[in-house]
């Protein structure tokens, strides 16, 4: 059975009609929960010590375990995943100019670049796993360009090797969004290894979290100092060093992950298995991401792409009259917001953002329901 041992939602018990999985509401994903007693377990020491955030010991004590399960150096926990790429901008000195990065992502990914006042440059995507197509970076390169910012998108690899040799001709930083890819191993390291920095969201959707959370992964030991002040307002008591801002996370938030952590292995098993399942049943259906060689993915999502919108469309009409809602990730393609003051063309970014959507995937998602979800795909197609 999918997900022995980690049944704890029970509103997706294990169903023998289809009428029974029409009663229940059947979202894109749903927020993994550890055992309340395990969970309880940490909140009782901050009831017993009353340090509820300021870099207390549960949140220290988390930045070392995952430090360790990723085995990298210079990890700091933030908030959430936005205000990551926010200070990673900023510890790196980049306050304006141009940021080359990709239009295929969730939005904080360029209203964080705008938050800082850099101006996005987008490049388009490799129309086989969506991610930035390194092929045309180099033509974009103004100047003006400061950083890089591509996406480990759904957990699949960038060209790290290709970007990493543009940025050191023309002397650039590389800050990868890696909200999707933690857990995914890319040639034998963690792919939130790669870069000058690294930012993670541990949002409640997301396959490890803290409820709201975010990390920086950094390269550079100075830089790590650095960015551990301005995540403190900038100062050490009364010493104030830089300018800073509030991006402390809080015990509780810190006491969510420890008693996530030790269920990972099992959750991603678990969405391997999910994953399969649909592999099996949609094959010849619709289109998957290609993932790149050397690497382990940590099926962070389950992407499918349709023919053309219209027929995405049909698709949701029927799900959703079932109780079941997917969600287009992503749409809008970024270089089409509104907000922004001009508009670049991304015609491969723009045609997958038309047609291509999420399938539920969680633990606690039963064979049957998976089983049903491919049956109403299959008989709407």
């Amino acid at each position: 059975m999918l997900g022995q041992g980690l049944q704890q939602d029970t509103t997706t018990q294990s169903t023998t009609c289809n009428d029974k999985i029409d009663s229940e509401k059947i979202f894109v994903t749903r927020s993994f929960l550890p055992p309340i007693e395990e969970y309880n377990k940490y909140t009782a020491k901050i009831f017993n010590n009353a340090q509820l955030t300021n870099q207390g010991p549960l949140l220290l004590e988390l930045e070392k375990r995952l430090s360790e399960y990723l085995k990298v150096r210079n990890f700091q926990y933030v908030t959430n995943g936005t205000i990551a790429i926010q200070i990673a901008l900023k510890v790196l000195g980049i306050e304006d100019g141009e940021i080359i990065t990709t239009p295929f992502s969730y939005v904080a990914t360029t209203s964080s670049i705008l938050w800082e006042r850099c101006r996005p440059v987008f490049v388009d995507i490799d129309p086989d796993n969506f991610t930035i197509d390194v092929n045309k970076i180099e033509e974009k390169i103004t100047p003006k360009t400061r950083a890089i910012m591509p996406v480990h998108v759904f957990g699949y690899a960038c060209n790290i090797d290709g970007i990493q040799k543009i940025a050191d001709k023309y002397n650039l930083k590389v800050i990868y969004d890696a909200a999707h890819a933690f857990a995914s191993i890319y040639k034998g390291r963690s792919l939130v290894s790669y870069g000058d920095i690294s930012t993670c969201s541990f949002h409640a959707t997301k396959l490890f979290h803290t409820i709201e959370g975010g990390a920086c992964i950094i390269k550079d030991d100075e830089i790590s100092k650095k960015l551990n002040l301005i995540k403190r307002f900038g100062h050490n008591v009364d010493e104030h060093i830089c300018l800073g801002i509030n991006a402390k996370q809080s015990e509780f938030n810190a006491a969510m992950g420890l008693a996530n952590l030790p269920y990972l292995s099992n959750i991603i098993s678990t969405r391997r298995d999910i994953s399969n399942l649909y592999d099996k049943l949609l094959s010849g259906y619709v289109k998957r991401p290609k993932p790149q060689q050397d690497l382990e993915y940590n099926y962070a999502y389950y992407p499918v792409v349709f023919k053309d919108e219209k027929q995405l469309l049909n698709v949701f009409k029927t799900l959703n009259e079932h109780n079941i809602f997917p969600r287009r990730y992503f749409y809008p393609s970024l270089n089409k917001l509104p907000y922004l003051k001009e508009y670049q063309e991304c015609p491969i970014s723009e045609d997958i953002c038309s047609r291509i959507a999420c399938l539920p995937l969680y633990v606690g998602l039963q064979p049957k329901q998976i089983e049903y979800i491919c049956s109403l795909i299959k008989k709407s197609l």
